[in-house]
């Protein structure tokens, strides 16, 4: 048989796309956040406590965070804003992480401070780990949501990222949306959205809470635990001002205010329903025993 021709072979991996798109089996975000930059631990971050548990490799181009009985082990971003695109690429405690947190978060300061938060919890070795998301507004928070990963975290890094803009919040890994949190201020629902807000992150022992609610106890024979850091972006308005903060709240400034990042596309929230019905295993939008009634914003966010 003779070879086929690159015109001919370029159309039948054309067709081949076009099939798998249109039935989900392959996708590309059709408004995606812009390409995360990589850059060094140290130009974008700083220790925030136990300095000397966090270990620089390769210039600081990928950071490792180590957990001892004596102490976890935080860092902090050098600025705080007000709006972006924010990303790290994160390798999880590999074997038996019961009992331990990786924290990646936005978070304000004071009584009725805004905060954003990724939190991957441990669990027994084979068991899989969970990734809880949650969102302070005014001081209060209440909204967790749990999922179980669709690989194991610790194997490779993967990429958590938060997208806000005045009109949402936008969890992704791997850039698949895992939940959405929208501006219903109209509907009486408070939002993030003058507050400026530092990244942090964080390896720390939770055994009281966040293994089989506590059931599950941080096996120290296992110690050192590491988890790994690399890619440490930000793409963010900086709002270390009051005229920063106004700037920063004008929307149609920047990229991510643009139409295309107001909302996910079709193709996203397909994505997004695929997560809802084969990873959920917690939704505070669901749980009748703790909320009577549906939170309101949760037919907005479609979380029900």
């Amino acid at each position: 048989m003779e070879m086929m021709t690159k015109k001919y072979y370029d159309w039948v991996v054309g067709v081949i796309l076009l099939y798998g798109v249109c039935s989900g089996i392959v996708g590309v975000f059709g408004v995606a956040p812009k390409k995360a930059v990589d850059v060094p631990f140290q130009k974008n971050y700083v220790p925030s406590w136990s300095a000397d548990h966090i270990k620089y490799i390769n210039g600081g181009k990928e950071a490792q965070l180590l957990l001892d009985k004596y102490s976890g082990t935080g860092f902090q971003s050098r600025d705080a804003y007000l709006f972006g695109h924010f990303s790290m690429r994160i390798k999880t405690v590999p074997g038996d992480s019961a009992g331990i947190v990786i924290a990646f978060y936005l978070s304000s300061q004071g009584a009725e401070h805004d905060e954003i938060d990724f939190e991957i919890l441990g669990n027994r070795t084979g068991q899989p780990s969970i990734l809880q998301t949650n969102v302070f507004t005014g001081g209060k928070g209440d909204r967790e949501q749990r999922i179980f990963f669709w690989f194991d975290p610790s194997k490779l890094f993967h990429t958590y990222s938060i997208l806000w803009n005045m009109y949402m919040i936008a969890f992704l890994v791997d850039d698949v949306p895992i939940r959405v949190f929208k501006n219903s201020k109209d509907i009486g629902v408070r939002f993030p959205f003058n507050q400026p807000m530092k990244l942090y992150s964080s390896l720390w022992n939770a055994d009281d809470w966040a293994t089989s609610g506590g059931k599950e106890k941080t096996d120290w024979s296992k110690a050192p635990f590491t988890a790994s850091y690399s890619s440490f972006h930000i793409d963010g308005c900086d709002a270390a001002t009051p005229q920063e903060i106004k700037t920063c709240a004008t929307s149609g400034m920047k990229w991510w205010d643009q139409k295309a990042f107001q909302d996910l596309d079709g193709y996203q929230y397909r994505r997004l329903k695929w997560v809802r019905q084969k990873f959920t295993i917690y939704n505070y939008c669901t749980d009748r025993s703790r909320y009577p009634s549906v939170p309101p914003e949760c037919v907005r966010d479609r979380d029900i």
